[in-house]
């Protein structure tokens, strides 16, 4: 007898007989299955696509919405809505959260997991007038910054992680969540000296999608939000001690034809990553779904790894510390 919907919504709210979450909307066809205690070291969530097979967010995602994924990785095709092409985001943080949560390129099918330095958890700090992540953070799949290969732009080699992204729009997403995204410009991060490009999208979804199609749109329909995103990486370092960080082109942003160049040459770096053209060094490229890739394994294989991760648990508390906020001068 199937539970009514109000027991199964209570059950998966205090962590028990919790199902694994699908997202909802255009990218349904992609779900999470928690693994671990959340707010803890072992939390991992893991992918799984339409057909229940577990996958690796990193490699087996297409980089453009619209593509088939099976047999057309690295796609071949795009969905586009009129001349915008529309790529394919993973949700790593939802915006005004401070946990950073991010891909675990590290580890075999790159599950989500929090971010540790010095052996402790890494929450983003608050700077005046922001709580956490001011947008949808996130990155997008299929690409890689290449740490051995220094841009003609920034004179800076890549950070050796995915292209990450800023999503503007009005609706806070869910970290896990793949969204359908346009392109509307890209920022220039020089991050400790490492190329670290900070792409600028709206989900289509988004309400405010239909008005705004470049850079120049979001000055106009979201005023200082521009400005408020350099500021924010500029300084969400400095709480911990360290310098200000760096931009390129001044700190100004560049408009979407610029950002998609981009994405297309990180795209051909992740390329050449999966198929060994070139050196990962300990990057994890399993994968269970990009053709003619050496690291693909197994169906079997990969529910393995996903087994052997820690069962799910209800999660600890958050340090009431991640809320503090701090003051910079102007």
């Amino acid at each position: 007898m199937r539970a009514p919907a109000g027991l199964v919504r209570l059950l998966a709210a205090r962590g028990g007989g919790r199902p694994p979450r699908r997202c909802l909307g255009a990218m349904a066809r992609y779900g999470t299955e928690q693994r671990g205690r959340p707010n803890s070291p072992d939390y991992r969530l893991y992918f799984k696509n339409a057909d229940g097979k577990y996958i690796s967010p990193f490699h087996d995602i297409p980089l453009f919405a619209g593509s088939k994924e099976d047999k057309e990785i690295p796609a071949k095709r795009s969905k586009t809505t009129g001349t915008e092409v529309l790529f394919n985001m993973i949700v790593e943080v939802p915006r005004w959260t401070n946990a950073k949560m991010e891909i675990a390129t590290e580890e075999p099918l790159n599950p989500i997991k929090q971010d540790i330095k010095k052996g402790k958890l890494r929450y983003v700090a608050n700077i005046f007038p922001h709580k956490g992540y001011i947008w949808n953070y996130g990155a997008l799949p299929q690409t890689w910054e290449d740490p051995n290969h220094r841009d003609n732009n920034t004179g800076c080699c890549g950070d050796n992680d995915p292209i990450d992204v800023c999503e503007i729009g009005s609706k806070i997403r869910s970290s896990g969540e793949i969204v359908q995204v346009k392109v509307l410009g890209v920022l220039a991060l020089v991050d400790e000296g490492e190329t670290d490009w900070k792409i600028i999208a709206i989900g289509v979804d988004d309400p405010e999608a239909q008005k705004i199609h470049d850079i120049d749109d979001v000055k106009k329909h979201k005023p200082g939000y521009l400005e408020a995103t350099v500021d924010w990486f500029r300084l969400y370092k400095v709480p911990d001690g360290k310098p200000e960080n760096q931009f390129a082109f001044n700190g100004e942003f560049k408009d979407k034809d610029f950002a998609v160049e981009i994405i297309k040459s990180t795209h051909e770096y992740w390329k050449a990553l999966l198929h060994k053209k070139a050196d990962g060094g300990t990057i994890k490229c399993t994968n269970v779904l990009v053709s003619g890739s050496p690291f693909c394994c197994s169906e079997e294989d990969a529910r393995s790894i996903v087994q052997s991760a820690p069962v799910p648990v209800n999660g600890d508390s958050v340090s009431s510390d991640v809320d503090s906020w701090h003051f910079f001068p102007k």
